[in-house]
C-alpha cells in the first residue's frame, strides 16, 4: 500500500513544471522514494549491475532525464514515510559507473566527485540545490548506507 501511495505521489510530483524559462536555467523535480520500513534492502541494484529497476525497493525519480548544460536547480522531495534520504549529483566515470565501497555499502563520493547534494532529508521534507553542469552523464543518487545498492539512483544526461 505504501509503495502504491509513493508511486502515485511520484506521478503527481513528476507532472509539475518541467523547466523554467531558458534565461533562468532549468528546474528538475526529483522524488526520493522507498517501499516502506519493512522493505528488503538489496545489494545488487547499483548502476551497471544489470538489475531490473522495476524490482528496486528504493528509487530516485526525476521529471526529466535530459537537460541543457548550464544552471540547473534540483527541487527534491523525500516522499518516504519512514526513511531519511539525500540526493547527490556526480558525473559518471568513463566506464559509466560510480566507485562503490562494498564494506561501507555506499559510493565513494570523494573518488566520484560530487557536483553537489541535498543533504539528509527527513520523511516528507524537501530541499533544493542549484549547480552549473557541463555536458555529460550524471547520476542522481542517495548515498546513505545501503540505499544506492537498493536502486536509489537515476541517470541524468546534460547536453
Amino acid at each position: 500500500m505504501k509503495l502504491a501511495r509513493n508511486i502515485l505521489a511520484a506521478a503527481i510530483f513528476a507532472g509539475a513544471a518541467i523547466a523554467s524559462p531558458a534565461f533562468a536555467g532549468t528546474t528538475l523535480h526529483v522524488f526520493l522514494w522507498d517501499a516502506g520500513a519493512d522493505m528488503d534492502m538489496l545489494d545488487n541494484h547499483k548502476i551497471g549491475d544489470g538489475a531490473d529497476h522495476a524490482t528496486d525497493t528504493m528509487g530516485v525519480t526525476a521529471n526529466v532525464t535530459t537537460v541543457p548544460a548550464g544552471e540547473i536547480t534540483f527541487d527534491v522531495l523525500n516522499a518516504s514515510t519512514d526513511s531519511e534520504h539525500e540526493m547527490v549529483v556526480s558525473k559518471l566515470g568513463p566506464d559509466g559507473t560510480l566507485p562503490y565501497v562494498a564494506d561501507m555499502a555506499r559510493v565513494d563520493e570523494e573518488a566520484a566527485g560530487s557536483a553537489g547534494e541535498v543533504s539528509e532529508l527527513a520523511p516528507g521534507d524537501s530541499g533544493a540545490l542549484t549547480v552549473t553542469l557541463e555536458p555529460g552523464t550524471y547520476a542522481l543518487y542517495c548515498n546513505i548506507a545501503g540505499h544506492y545498492a537498493s536502486g536509489m539512483w537515476t541517470i541524468l544526461t546534460v547536453k
